[in-house]
């Protein structure tokens, strides 16, 4: 039987096919060159290219991540929504410093975005919320992501609940729900090469934005 290390060898990686990208040329700031590299995605029509890994620091100062969507990007930061009441909600309340973290495997293309998260406005967190499906206006509503479930059918019940809510009343918005910005102090591209000369371009913010190549 062929063991799980040389079976996992054989697994093709960099699979993408890289795009033109000339670091020389790239704009003065990583948000231009994000959303030039994010439509692209998008025209491309990667699966999911709003798909991002959130990092954040636990209680116990060990790393925790999970994967959401990107709300919208701006020259201010990243957005992304979640409940105040959530685990990430919590550890952004004690430790607001995060990562993000996107990859669009078909063009071999990451990108890695480290900064401070700040909450937004309280009438920019309700449009968000407002802008959600019922569905997941109900579920953020009842506001219990990752207690312990002992009940599978308390999830349909809160979520009938909460749905009765909303019907009756559509403009009711969660008190704890929160759109986030991700301020950024440190972007990376990375696009990949099969020969593992990746090429590598990070931006770093001191008083202006900085850029460096890296070595792959």
């Amino acid at each position: 039987m062929t063991d799980l290390r040389t079976r996992l060898r054989a697994v093709p990686t960099l699979t993408g096919t890289p795009l033109q990208f000339d670091p020389a040329q790239a704009p003065e700031t990583p948000h231009e060159l994000f959303v030039d590299w994010l439509m692209t995605a998008v025209d491309q029509q990667v699966p999911e290219p709003l798909t991002v890994t959130l990092s954040t620091v636990r209680a116990d100062g060990h790393p925790n991540a999970r994967v959401l969507i990107l709300k919208d990007v701006t020259a201010e930061g990243w957005q992304f929504g979640s409940t105040s009441t959530s685990a990430k909600g919590a550890e952004l309340a004690a430790t607001p410093y995060a990562a993000l973290t996107f990859y669009w495997i078909p063009l071999g293309r990451q990108v890695r975005i480290l900064g401070r998260v700040a909450p937004a406005a309280p009438e920019d967190s309700a449009r968000d919320f407002l802008a959600r499906p019922v569905s997941s206006r109900a579920m953020a509503s009842a506001a219990r992501q990752s207690d312990v479930l002992e009940d599978p059918a308390e999830v349909e019940a809160a979520v009938a609940e909460q749905t009765e809510r909303l019907t009756a009343d559509p403009g009711l918005v969660a008190p704890n729900w929160t759109l986030y910005t991700l301020q950024a102090d440190e972007v990376e591209f990375w696009q990949a090469d099969a020969d593992r000369r990746h090429l590598r371009l990070r931006y770093r913010l001191t008083d202006t934005w900085t850029k460096e190549r890296l070595w792959p």
